[in-house]
Parts: C-alpha cells; sequence; structure tokens
C-alpha cells in the first residue's frame, strides 16, 4: 500500500509540472494587461469586464471556466461568470500589501481551462490619503550643552507617514520660539528630515529646559498633520569656578589647644550643578610642616588641628586651602593661623605728630602719625590699631608698628565740626589686651554754603497813606557757616519789570542791611501804585563772598480815603438845574438819575444812593443801587408846583464816605397826557355838572401857567441871545456850560448808569395849539442844529438838553 501510494503522489508531481510547463510556454511573447484600483474599497467593488479584454463571449467565457490566479493562500480577486466582471474579493491595504514600494503591483493570472489558456495581468493598488504623519516619540528629548555655538544643527527625529506619492511628508513646522528655527533637510527616495538650528547661545543659568512643538505635514488633499513635543535640556558645562565666602580666613589658636580641635571652617560655592558643582577641599602648596599640623575635610572644608602647637617653634601658619569641582575648575583662599601666646602687658602708643585743627573740604590731610608697641614677645607683642567704622578717616600703616591716621573723605564743618577719635592698640594675646587714646580734632569752616532765605518769595501787605518810614515786614536769610562767613547783609535789588517806571525802587521802600526788615521811603497811594516788585540779596562777608535772592511783592491795599464824586447833575453851576415831570406822571415815573463814582476799589467803591430830605415826603424815592429817582406816587393838582430834593451818596467804606446832591423838580401842567382813559370809558361815563365845573377851572388854571411858562422860556431865550458867550451852548439856566458829556462811565466798577438819554422840551405858540413834549428823544445832529432853526422859526421856542 505504501509503494501505490508513492506512486500516486509522483503521478500528481508530474501533472502539476506539465501544467507549469504549459503556463511557461503560454506566457511566452505575451504582455501582461494592467489595471489599478485605489486602496481602502469595498469588497466587490469593480476593477475590469473581462469579455472586453478576452474578446469572448458570455456563454464562450463561461464554458471555457475561467478561473484567477495569483500568489499567495489570499484570494484577493473574484470571478463572476455571468457576467464576466473582475471584483475585488477583500479591502486592499496598500500600506500592509507594499509598504513604501511605489508603485504597488499586485500580479495575477486569468487561467482558461477547456481549451487550456491564461492571460498574465497586474493591478496596481494607488495610494489614498489615509495616514497621518506619526512621530514613533511624542515627546523628543535634546540635551545640548550650553556652550554649544549659534547656528549649530540638531537632527531630531522624523516623522512616518505610510502613505506615498503626494500624501506623503512634505514639510516640518515648529512653534516661536526665540532659540531656534527649523531646517528641513531633503534626502534621496524623498525622505525629508528636520533639523533644529540654534539661533542665539543658551545659558543654563538662565533657562535649564526649552520647550518646542514640531509639526509633520503631508501634501495630501486635505493635508493631515501629526506633532510632537521636543523637550530641550540645556547641559551644564563647568563655566564656573568654585569662590570662597572669603579670600582671606583669619583665626587664632592658643598652642595648648587638644588635638581635633577645628581650626577653621572654609566654603565655597559653584553655580554649575551636578559633577561640576561638586566640591573638594584640598591643600595647595602646603609645606610638610602645615601637612603634619593640619588636616582638612574634603567635604565640609573644616580645618582640624592633628599636633600640637609650639609657639617657640612657629608662631603663625599660612595655609592655602583649593576648592576643585568636578571638572577641573579651582578657587582658593588664605587661611592665616596665628598660633597665640600668653599675654600679661598692654600695648602702648606715642604719637609723633598731631593737628588738632583742619579745614574743611580739604584734601587728605595727616591728623596724627603714632607708634604701637608692646614688650610681650611673639603673637603677644603683635598688635593692630583701629578706629570708629563710622568716621571720615582711615588709618594706615607706614611701617611696622607705625601708623598714619589721615582724612579719608573731605569734611563738612555744617555737618560736623568736631571729632572725637579714638585709637584703639590690640594685641594678639589671649585675653587680647588693648590700649585706648582719644584724639579731639576739630574743623574749621570755609565759606562753602552761599545764604538760603526762608522762603523764596516774599508777599508784604501795606495800606495806603502810611505814614513815611513804616515798617512794612522783614526778610530773613541763614547762613550755615560760621564766623564771618556767616554775617549777612542785605540790599535792594530792581525787579524784572520795574513799576511804576517813574518811582524808582529807591524812592519807594529801604532795607536795614543788618536785620532784613524793609520799610515804607513814602505814603503810597491805592489809586497810583497798586503793587510792585523787588528783589533782596543777602550776601555773606566770606571769601570770595557768596549771596542769595529771594523775590518781594508789596501790595498796596486800598483805604476808604476818597469820597463819592457826583457826576450829574453837576453842583456848581451858575443856577440850580430843575428836572421838569408832567403833573400826569404815574407812579415810577423817571425823573432823573444821580451819577456818582468812586475812587477807591473794591466795597470802598460801593455806592449806595438815600433820600435825605424832600420837600414833600413820600412823593420821590431813589433807588438806591442805580440812584434813579422815581415818582413814588401819582401827582395830584393839590401838589407843589416846586420840589427840592436832597440825595445822599455813600460809599460801602470803613468808616463810610458819601457826598450829597440837591435836585430841583418843576411839576409842570400841559404836557401831552401819556396815560389817557379809553374811549369806551370816557364815552360811558354819566356827564356829571360839577365835575364840568372843576374841569373849567382846573382848565383856565392850566392855560394861564402855561402862558405865564411861554413868556418865562422866552424871556430867558433872550438873555441868552444877549450874552452867548457867557451862556455857553445850551440856554436853559438849569444847565452847566458846554455840551454835556455823551458817555458817563463809573471807572471804579460802581455800577452807575454808563449810557446817555436825550431829552427835547418843544413848546409852540404860533399853530393854534399849544403842544408840550416832554422825554422825547432826539439825535444828536438834531441837538447841534437845534439853535439855528430855532432862530428861523420865531412863533416856536425849543430846548434840547441830555442829563444821564
Amino acid at each position: 500500500m505504501e509503494a501505490g501510494e508513492g506512486r500516486k503522489r509522483i503521478r500528481k508531481q508530474r501533472q502539476v509540472l506539465i501544467l507549469f510547463v504549459w503556463l511557461g510556454i503560454a506566457q511566452v511573447g505575451s504582455e501582461p494587461r494592467h489595471y489599478s484600483v485605489p486602496e481602502e474599497m469595498e469588497i466587490g467593488s469593480f476593477v475590469t469586464n473581462l469579455l472586453k479584454d478576452l474578446g469572448l463571449e458570455a456563454e464562450e467565457l463561461a464554458a471555457r471556466g475561467p478561473r484567477v490566479v495569483s500568489k499567495g493562500k489570499k484570494v484577493r480577486l473574484q470571478f463572476d461568470a455571468q457576467t464576466g466582471d473582475l471584483l475585488l474579493n477583500e479591502k486592499l491595504d496598500r500600506e500592509e500589501l507594499c509598504g513604501r514600494v511605489e508603485p504597488c503591483i499586485l500580479p495575477f493570472q486569468v487561467l482558461l481551462e477547456n481549451p487550456l489558456q491564461f492571460f498574465q495581468a497586474e493591478l496596481q493598488v494607488k495610494d489614498i490619503n489615509d495616514h497621518s504623519p506619526v512621530f514613533l516619540d511624542k515627546e523628543i528629548i535634546l540635551k545640548i550643552p550650553e556652550s554649544i555655538s549659534p547656528g549649530t544643527a540638531f537632527l531630531i527625529e522624523h516623522a512616518q507617514d505610510l502613505d506615498v506619492g503626494s500624501n506623503a511628508l512634505k514639510t516640518y513646522t515648529v512653534s516661536p520660539n526665540s532659540y531656534f528655527h527649523l531646517k528641513v533637510q531633503e534626502y534621496p527616495d524623498s525622505i525629508i528630515l528636520p533639523q533644529l538650528v540654534l539661533d542665539k547661545a543658551l545659558d543654563r543659568e538662565q533657562q535649564t529646559e526649552i520647550r518646542l512643538i514640531v509639526t509633520a505635514v503631508d501634501g495630501g488633499s486635505p493635508p493631515k498633520s501629526g506633532t510632537a513635543l521636543v523637550r530641550i535640556e540645556v547641559l551644564d558645562i563647568n563655566d564656573n569656578a568654585p569662590k570662597f565666602a572669603k579670600l582671606l580666613y583669619e583665626v587664632q589658636i592658643l598652642e595648648n589647644s587638644p588635638i581635633g580641635s577645628q581650626v577653621a571652617m572654609v566654603s565655597a560655592r559653584d553655580l554649575d550643578i551636578g559633577t561640576n558643582g561638586e566640591i573638594d577641599y584640598v591643600f595647595s602648596q602646603a609645606s610638610e610642616d602645615i601637612r603634619k599640623t593640619f588636616s582638612i575635610n574634603a567635604k565640609s572644608g573644616q580645618l582640624h588641628l592633628i599636633q600640637e602647637l609650639d609657639f617657640e617653634f612657629i608662631q603663625n601658619y599660612t595655609v592655602t586651602i583649593q576648592a576643585i569641582d568636578g571638572g577641573g575648575l579651582s578657587g582658593s583662599c588664605m587661611v592665616f593661623v596665628q598660633v597665640m601666646d600668653l599675654n600679661d602687658n598692654r600695648p602702648e602708643l606715642t604719637i609723633s605728630k598731631l593737628n588738632k585743627k583742619i579745614p574743611e573740604n580739604s584734601e587728605t590731610t595727616i591728623i596724627a602719625v603714632f607708634s604701637v608697641s608692646d614688650p610681650d614677645f611673639g603673637d603677644n607683642g603683635r598688635t593692630v590699631c583701629s578706629i570708629q567704622n563710622d568716621l571720615p578717616f582711615i588709618l594706615k600703616q607706614s611701617v611696622e608698628n607705625f601708623y598714619t591716621l589721615i582724612t579719608n573723605t573731605a569734611l563738612d564743618r555744617e555737618q560736623q565740626e568736631e571729632y572725637n577719635i579714638t585709637i584703639t592698640a590690640t594685641d594678639m594675646g589671649s585675653p587680647r589686651l588693648a590700649t585706648q587714646h582719644t584724639i579731639r580734632v576739630q574743623v574749621s569752616d570755609v565759606n562753602d554754603n552761599a545764604p538760603a532765605f526762608s522762603q523764596p518769595s516774599y508777599t508784604l501787605l501795606v495800606g495806603e497813606n502810611n505814614s513815611p518810614a513804616l515798617h512794612i515786614g522783614s526778610v530773613s536769610a541763614t547762613d550755615a557757616d560760621a564766623g564771618s562767613n556767616a554775617q549777612l547783609t542785605y540790599s535792594l535789588l530792581p525787579g524784572p519789570e520795574p513799576w511804576p517806571p517813574q518811582l524808582p525802587l529807591a524812592s519807594l521802600v529801604s532795607i536795614n542791611a543788618d536785620n532784613g526788615q524793609l520799610f515804607a521811603l513814602r505814603s503810597l497811594d491805592f489809586e497810583a501804585v497798586r503793587a510792585f516788585e523787588f528783589f533782596v540779596r543777602a550776601q555773606d562777608r566770606g571769601s570770595p563772598a557768596l549771596s542769595g535772592q529771594a523775590r518781594v511783592r508789596v501790595q498796596v491795599l486800598d483805604r476808604n480815603d476818597n469820597a463819592p464824586f457826583v457826576l450829574y447833575p453837576l453842583q456848581n453851576a451858575s443856577a440850580a438845574c430843575s428836572e421838569l415831570v408832567p403833573r400826569a406822571a404815574e407812579a415810577g415815573y423817571l425823573v432823573s438819575k444821580v451819577v456818582a463814582v468812586d475812587g477807591d476799589a473794591g466795597q470802598n467803591a460801593w455806592l449806595s444812593f438815600q433820600l435825605l430830605k424832600a420837600t414833600e415826603p413820600g412823593l420821590f424815592s431813589v433807588w438806591a443801587h442805580n440812584g434813579e429817582v422815581r415818582t413814588a406816587r401819582p401827582l395830584s393838582e393839590r401838589d407843589a408846583p416846586k420840589h427840592r430834593l436832597l440825595v445822599l451818596v455813600r460809599d460801602n467804606g470803613e468808616p463810610p464816605l458819601s457826598a450829597s446832591v440837591t435836585l430841583h423838580v418843576l411839576l409842570v401842567d400841559g404836557f401831552s397826557q401819556p396815560f389817557l382813559p379809553l374811549p369806551d370809558a370816557a364815552a360811558g361815563a354819566a356827564p356829571d355838572d360839577r365835575l364840568t365845573v372843576y374841569l373849567v377851572v382846573a382848565l383856565a388854571c392850566v392855560s394861564s401857567l402855561f402862558l405865564f411858562s411861554v413868556l418865562a422860556f422866552v424871556a430867558v431865550r433872550l438873555c441868552r441871545r444877549a450874552g452867548p458867550a457867557a451862556g455857553g451852548g445850551y440856554p436853559y439856566p438849569g444847565l452847566p456850560d458846554g455840551p454835556f458829556p455823551g458817555q458817563l462811565l463809573d471807572a471804579s466798577g460802581a455800577g452807575t448808569l454808563s449810557h446817555s438819554y436825550r431829552y427835547e422840551v418843544c413848546l409852540a405858540g404860533g399853530a393854534g395849539t399849544n403842544d408840550f413834549k416832554f422825554l422825547k428823544p432826539v439825535l444828536p445832529t438834531f441837538l447841534a442844529h437845534g439853535e439855528e432853526r430855532a432862530d428861523e422859526a420865531n412863533p416856536t421856542f425849543r430846548n434840547s438838553f441830555e442829563f444821564s
């Protein structure tokens, strides 16, 4: 049976061999057909139609038994015998099939069994962008020494992208920073490697670590990316040598100190870290005596005694200790060990030269030269000298045991004029013995301080009308110097803008040269000089003399020394001026206005008006603030035709000053009645016989008075023409000579009337009716020619005047 099975196996091998021989014979001279599909297509996706490619009908293809043959055990393609379509039998992953090989070709054969025939074909699996660039390490650590120079490039791990072609990795970017920029290095086979290039030098002592984000981007559409954290550790280099806290340690030890005693402890510091900052302490250039006598702890820096000391053999030791770090850098210090002898004598101080008085601001000056001695031996005979630390003096040792006491800085007498310097001489024994000697040094003054006033400017208040030689104030300056350098003399200097220019400073004030008291030389008038400024100079008597200045402002205060002055009505006219008031005037009728000014200022120029006396009290009133004289009630026939008013003008000073003015008021009948009854009321009034009689009598009286007034005005007019030179421009006897000013201004700001009022009184006698016009304003041009027109028309008499 075993022999039969062997024969069957050999037969099958021959058949397979024959099949492959036929396949090889059939492949000769044929070219493979090429097909392509994108990767990741679903199972059953269409690849091609074999009917078209093989040139067969569907029935013929099915009869010949088509079959797809490919390498390997997996059947990636399947054949649909009904349609002749070649379909995918599995989802193809290009990266799994071919890796980074491009193009990705899968060869296969289409086998027709009856009769035997096959066709060579290949399937190309095209790449799609289905993988993002990936860094194998999400955190990349770079260790860079701080000594690396700028411009050095550091290669970092590159990202991997399983895609190929245009979907493969294209570029890298790095997050913004001030130390590195990214450089991309391209190699054959589309390999791109990122490099970090150092832009500026690193310093571990400033920043020990730098974190960057590196991003890898592929060329797909849309592009995909991957990131990694680059953590750069700045490595320390041995760029700092150990430094001791002190370069010199001075210690003293008794000669009978026991073995093992700690003599000194040194300490050094290294800014580096790790082994570069680890310090070992060793002796440097130590003699055999030092190595036999002392030992040092390499880690703590403690210096110990390992041998008994002998003062008679060696009195002191100088030990040089070196601190060495792990990088080989070192620093050194010296420990001066002084072996102490027993001490029983105090040092003695001998002064050879002494200056007890020195000028301030002098250069380096020798205060004293002295020597120190101690009869003891060795350390007990060695001495050191010192003075207080808070003094501007230092000690300098010239030769052994000889010292010089000199000034260290410039002295200032104004800060301190005397110093007590205590020189302490101390030996090196145990216990230490010391001797003290005190030197008293006085600092003499030099003129190095200018006089300074207590304040930069002064304001002095002086009331006007002062008496001459009045003390108006004082200025004061001080000088920090002493003696004649502090004796001051005061003088006056003109101000930057002397005011008033017609009054020189020497005529206004004087100063006491010794104490700075200021006096007014003349009586000041506020209305002439309200304020003036000047400078006061204080000069010392040093050599050279120094001086300082202060500004002084003298302000003159107003006093109530000017009484009010009445501008209208003038009281010095040859004949009193009468104000004409119609009897028909109602209450509040403006009769006149008293205009006054005051030469003072402020409340001294505030004016108030008061009616002191009147012919008929209660008929007229005066407004207190503007001086207007008005009727207090309506006028009646029973009121007297002439009235005399006495008006008081008073200022608000202390004490108040006043002036009075007399007004003459003439009540006139026959004026045009400005206030007539309404027609309806007149028509509705019932006539009364008795009232008619009264009206007739009143009309007769008024007519008679009117005729008398006309005759009086004609007589006055004729008198004015007879003497024009004496009468002035206005013929009315109650007005002053010459034209009255049209504008009256209150120079003191007292609030008096500043406008002018012009009125015309016109009497006509030949027109058939008598018309009396009152308070009618006229133009100045009309007033100028009024007199000429009055001469041409004899029946008409006109008088024009103005008041304000």
